[in-house]
């Protein structure tokens, strides 16, 4: 495996993640509206860790957690990643 095909692979990964974070954020909205089960808040939060992106956007578009105070975490969880980003890709080199 070549250093491109492994960047593209933990891209995609990436994607994934938070693609999968938002539609989470997106399900427990759409719970919370019809009176179902809930997604527990702390589980939010750590698919939130793992994928601050998709998390950020559905809180946002969604209008859902967003005066939780816990949740401030997300915005925080989002800057952690684009500096990990970063250095990876800007400062490691």
């Amino acid at each position: 495996m070549s250093i491109i095909n492994g960047l593209e692979l933990l891209f995609a990964c990436w994607v994934v993640v938070n693609g999968g974070a938002f539609v989470t954020f997106a399900y427990d909205k759409y719970k919370a509206q019809h009176n179902a089960w809930r997604t527990p808040e702390n589980t939010l939060l750590v698919i939130a860790f793992l994928g601050p992106f998709g998390a950020y956007a559905a809180m946002k578009l969604l209008r859902h957690k967003t005066h939780k105070i816990k949740f401030y975490l997300v915005p925080v969880f989002l800057i952690l990643q684009i500096g990990v980003i970063l250095w990876f890709f800007f400062i490691r080199h």
